[in-house]
């Protein structure tokens, strides 16, 4: 597969699962990410006739869909009652997956409040596994993410966004059902930078990287290409050298931000040595 059919695009909550299938046909984007969580797209409106239907647009298409849940779900949650809608809004997902197709579902470690770093951590890596064996049992597949920095002030900071706390996770957790989504211009934030990053996760395990531009050691933003001062051409050099042919998503902008950034990352990986 070519370097421009891996690179897909993040529909997030801008269309309907099925408009969106019609939109990435229409613009030979081969694969989407989306939420389920509002709208048309809330993972209770999907019977066994519509992900019928949607698997067989995909058929049709060629295009593959993936799922996203929303990072504001606390997967770090211990607090009763809470804890337990935290699991069932992560099975409804596990459950609706293999219905539609979708070639996996990124989640994520959730966030901790300062003061209470190792409850969350264990909660958040004990629901993991539980969600693990959940899908397991259906046949999903779960792509734990890396997430963003906070400012150095902030009291609520999201976990897995160190190379360490992102470890701590997927170290504990062996399962098929259980790979990694590395964000790479989360790592751009951190002062590692891309290419340590690169070099110290387990890039076998890794099954999609996530793209945006941003400014390095900055704060959280999802810049359109060349708003930043990410090297797209250097990754994809270094990601592709070593042996990585997973897929890209774009995570920024419009639809057409994202569409047109993908022959503009390709011509920026060729101008790097990638056979693209």
């Amino acid at each position: 597969m070519s370097l421009l059919d891996r690179i897909g695009v993040d529909i997030g909550r801008k269309l309907k699962l099925e408009d969106a299938i019609a939109w990435a046909a229409a613009n030979g984007v081969k694969h989407i990410d989306i939420q389920l969580d509002t709208g048309a797209n809330k993972v209770t409106m999907f019977d066994d006739a519509r992900c019928a239907a949607i698997r067989a647009q995909c058929e049709a298409t060629g295009v593959h869909v993936a799922l996203h849940t929303l990072s504001a779900v606390n997967v770090a949650e211990y607090s009763p009652f809470l804890a337990d809608a935290v699991d069932s809004y992560m099975r409804a997902y596990i459950e609706v997956a293999p219905k539609l197709g979708a070639q996996w579902i990124v989640v994520h470690a959730g966030y901790h409040f300062t003061a209470d770093v190792p409850m969350r951590m264990e909660a958040a890596r004990d629901r993991l596994k539980r969600m693990v064996a959940h899908a397991e049992q259906h046949g999903a597949l779960l792509l734990l993410e890396n997430l963003n920095k906070e400012p150095a002030n902030a009291e609520v900071n999201y976990l897995a966004h160190t190379m360490e706390e992102w470890a701590y996770f997927y170290d504990a957790i062996d399962s098929p059902a259980f790979a990694l989504s590395f964000t790479a211009n989360h790592a751009h934030l951190m002062p590692e930078g891309v290419p340590a990053w690169i070099d110290a996760i387990p890039l076998a395990r890794v099954r999609e990287v996530r793209l945006a531009d941003c400014r390095r050691n900055g704060d959280e933003e999802h810049l359109v290409l060349g708003a930043g001062d990410f090297d797209f051409g250097d990754m994809f050099a270094r990601l592709e050298g070593k042996g990585y042919r997973g897929a890209y998503t774009n995570a920024f902008g419009t639809l057409e931000d994202m569409q047109s950034a993908r022959h503009a990352m390709v011509e920026l990986a060729r101008g790097r040595g990638v056979a693209a």
